[in-house]
């Protein structure tokens, strides 16, 4: 079971707290008097906050800081402030303690990091800390440096040590990442998952014609249809590839042609369905990261007259955004269906479906599942049951319940416990997180290819510079326990990477990826 590092705010943890102290600074490390209760509570305990580790309930690692002046070491250094670099604010870390058999690197790291965050909200700038002696290059790696006369006598000899709280995610980026036994996972899948959803995958199944499993494909579809506002939503086993090969099968039975927009990778994708269908099309081919104009494109509608249009919601490729209100309006005024690709769209933000006759999405990526599911999710009459391949018929999978034929039970109980969440909370920490990447790509010397308003939040592509080779950075940065996109074809032909915020991410990734990034790109930041 991974740690999991917070900030102690219960009675239980507190109590957990005074006991590991005992046990490191009176059994330990002989700094004080031991006592029957073999509980030690801190001097400044109603000041302190506590970052700490927990091993399922057990306190397994521990760190106080505090702000409040006189910190500790005013009193074993008359002139701390003398010794100190310029600050705003100083907090103190103090009772460093982890259990000897968590005695890691990156457990401290990521104790230290929480706390550091915790502080750097508070608007702290410089941690000080008195280091014990014997573990001096292990904070030396942390980022810390030493002032003064070295403090204490005896077993209990310690080094001041001071450390700028904004170099610290830069300095120990590395360890912030290893700290979780979890990697760091900004892949657009598959993408990591909550534990409810890793639960739900790991029950037992249950047959796809029980009524358990109907009922449970019945509140899917509903979830789905009160998520988007479509008017059915349909699963499929498989994934992107079939639910648009399942669109392409309804727009065979359309009459008239049609136009496929392309602005990346997955527009191409999209067309090359559109030929292997042998749909009468044309084709609206704008270069890679171009955002839809609205003048062009009501000049190709005018132009061709299109029985229905076919676009990528969000072009993962480059990051972009394609205007899915701007599609809706403009088909609607020349009275042409829309079918959307919103495989990737689908979670990151709020996205409207109501209006598009079809729309292809997946049970991974941003919905926070594990793939294996595609979704048709619709607005409109389907072609009749029976005119289409069996495992493509649409209208024939609404008619059985949504079950045609084999399904696996655990993906849709998974996809279930996945739609659960928050959505728009979720959202919104998405789109916090994902300005503050690109604010601090953009100062690092890293914009991400596409900027707002077009950018689609949550997806970050980058140009590498021709000095560094795409698959080298992202098989480095994978043995240091952070994923990013780099292996797809059209990402190493271009020399891209990408960053993406699906599933379940990390704060303290988020946080130190740019830094990391930078460090091995060797870019120079902007001025």
């Amino acid at each position: 079971m991974p740690l999991v590092y917070k900030i102690a705010d219960t009675a239980a943890e507190f109590e957990a707290i005074h006991r590991l102290n005992y046990a490191t600074f009176v059994e330990e490390i002989p700094q004080h008097p031991p006592n029957p209760q073999r509980r030690l509570v801190d001097r400044f305990h109603d000041e302190n906050t506590y970052a700490i580790a927990l091993d399922g309930d057990t306190l397994v690692g521990m760190v106080a800081g505090r702000a409040q002046r006189p910190f500790s070491l005013d009193g074993k250094l008359a002139d701390l402030d003398a010794h100190l670099p310029p600050y705003q604010r100083a907090m103190e870390v103090r009772l460093l303690a982890v259990a000897p058999e968590r005695r890691k690197a990156s457990v401290f790291a990521r104790l230290a990091g929480v706390l550091g965050r915790e502080f750097r909200d508070q608007g702290c700038d410089l941690a000080l800390i008195s280091g014990t002696t014997r573990e001096l290059q292990l904070y030396g790696h942390l980022g810390f440096q030493a002032f003064g006369p070295r403090v204490g006598g005896g077993e209990a000899v310690y080094q001041p040590m001071w450390l700028r709280l904004p170099d610290y995610a830069e300095r120990i980026a590395h360890l912030e990442l290893s700290a979780s036994d979890e990697a760091a996972c900004f892949l657009p899948g598959p993408v990591s998952v909550s534990a409810a959803v890793r639960a739900a995958w790991g029950g037992a199944p249950v047959s796809h014609r029980s009524p358990e499993h109907l009922q449970r494909v019945g509140r899917v579809s509903q979830r789905l249809q009160a998520l988007t506002g479509c008017a059915g939503a349909l699963l499929l086993p498989g994934g992107g590839t079939l639910a648009n090969d399942a669109i392409a099968a309804q727009l065979s039975r359309r009459s008239g042609a049609g136009l496929v927009i392309s602005n990346g990778e997955f527009g191409e994708r999209l067309a090359d369905h559109a030929r292997r269908w042998r749909l009468p099309h044309h084709t609206l081919s704008l270069p890679w990261g171009q955002a839809l104009d609205r003048r062009r494109l009501c000049a190709e509608l005018a132009r061709h007259r299109p029985a229905w249009v076919w676009a990528a919601a969000c072009e993962t490729s480059t990051g972009m955004r394609n205007d899915s209100p701007l599609l809706r309006s403009a088909c609607a005024e020349v009275g042409a269906a829309l079918c959307l690709d919103a495989v990737s769209a689908l979670g990151l933000q709020p996205l409207d479906l109501r209006g598009v006759w079809l729309a292809s999405s997946v049970s991974g990526k941003a919905l926070g599942s594990y793939p294996g599911l595609g979704l048709v999710l619709h607005d409109g009459p389907l072609a009749p049951a029976g005119d289409l391949p069996a495992a493509l018929d649409l209208a024939a999978m609404a008619q059985a319940g949504g079950v045609l034929s084999t399904q696996s039970s655990n993906a849709v109980a998974a996809l279930e416990a996945a739609l659960a969440r928050d959505w728009p909370a979720h959202w919104q920490a998405t789109q916090a997180a994902d300005v503050q990447l690109r604010d601090a790509l953009q100062a690092a010397g890293l914009p991400p290819l596409v900027q707002a308003p077009e950018a689609q939040p949550g997806i970050l592509t980058l140009a590498l510079p021709a000095s560094v080779d795409s698959p080298r950075l992202g098989q480095r940065l994978a043995r240091m326990g952070c994923h990013i996109a780099f292996q797809s074809a059209y990402l190493r032909q271009r020399n891209w990477v990408q960053v993406c915020l699906m599933g379940e991410w990390r704060r303290a990734a988020v946080e130190v990826l740019p830094a990391l990034l930078q460090r091995h790109v060797r870019v120079r930041p902007p001025g």
